[in-house]
């Protein structure tokens, strides 16, 4: 761990990323304490459409409430959907990838087909299908677009078994009566931890934009709740008048992403062990 801290602390992008994304973090989960949750939903007609001042850092929207705070409670549920999507989808990933790649076979075969198939379905039009279908809501949006990541995440986990499974260490594992989820758990995944670490910072950047353009579209979170691809659409109408309604949520967004993807160059550089300098 040292080690790959110390080649992580020698890429500057991977380090403005870790920085901007800690301040996400960090805001998202004391948001409440930075400013209430009330003054988000909380309409004041009288203010509506002021531009960003020392009282409305952000400005306020149509109905008078307060940009800063509806993008800063945003940031929980946009984090939300995007790292318990990725979490979701890497665990099932991680199942069926884990096991297709050790024992293969029919087994492989099959499951592999079937993952063909997934794939051949747009992620976005399987999200908003499954997403019409069983409503619009936080729980159902994480189902939806988890879903539809699932294949890579099998199919990069399997790749990476296959390059370790015959491996002589696995065969003395084999030899010593070690079962097989013993040595899938303990031989087998420590050795693609740092793909599985890359691949699942990659994957939450995608569903957070992923999760916005749906709730764009009105099949994400409902208003009045605040959320960034939400807050975006509202800000659609206001677009010549009031630019900065559609700045703010876009930056978030833009940010967020961005951070993660840079991490998770710098962590696919640290972890290589190739790379020892």
């Amino acid at each position: 761990m040292k080690e790959i801290w110390r080649r992580l602390k020698k890429s500057k992008t991977a380090m403005f990323g870790l920085v901007v994304l800690s301040i996400f973090i960090f805001s998202a989960v004391f948001a409440e304490f930075i400013t209430p949750y009330n003054t988000a939903i909380k309409q004041n007609i009288r203010q509506r459409m002021q531009g960003p001042s020392t009282d409305h850092w952000f400005g306020t929207d149509g109905f008078g409430r307060d940009v800063f705070a509806r993008v800063l409670h945003g940031s929980r549920r946009s984090l939300s959907i995007g790292f318990l999507a990725t979490l979701a989808s890497l665990s099932v990933g991680l199942l069926f990838g884990a096991a297709v790649g050790y024992y293969g076979g029919k087994f492989d075969a099959i499951v592999m087909r079937f993952m063909d198939i997934l794939s051949a379905i747009p992620a976005t039009l399987m999200a908003l299908a499954i997403v019409a279908a069983l409503g619009s809501n936080m729980t159902n949006l994480i189902i939806a677009i988890a879903i539809a990541r699932i294949p890579a995440f099998v199919r990069i986990i399997r790749a990476a078994i296959l390059g370790v499974v015959d491996l002589e260490y696995i065969e003395a594992a084999k030899a010593g009566g070690a079962g097989d989820l013993r040595i899938i758990i303990k031989h087998i995944l420590p050795n693609i931890i740092g793909t599985l670490i890359v691949q699942t910072t990659m994957t939450t950047a995608q569903l957070i934009m992923r999760s916005a353009s749906l709730s764009f579209l009105g099949l994400g979170i409902q208003a009045p709740e605040p959320e960034w691809g939400s807050l975006l659409s509202e800000a659609r109408e206001f677009l010549r008048p009031a630019p900065y309604l559609m700045v703010f949520p876009g930056l978030a967004i833009v940010l967020s992403t961005l951070s993660l993807n840079l991490l998770g160059d710098g962590l696919r550089d640290a972890l290589d062990p190739r790379l020892k300098s």
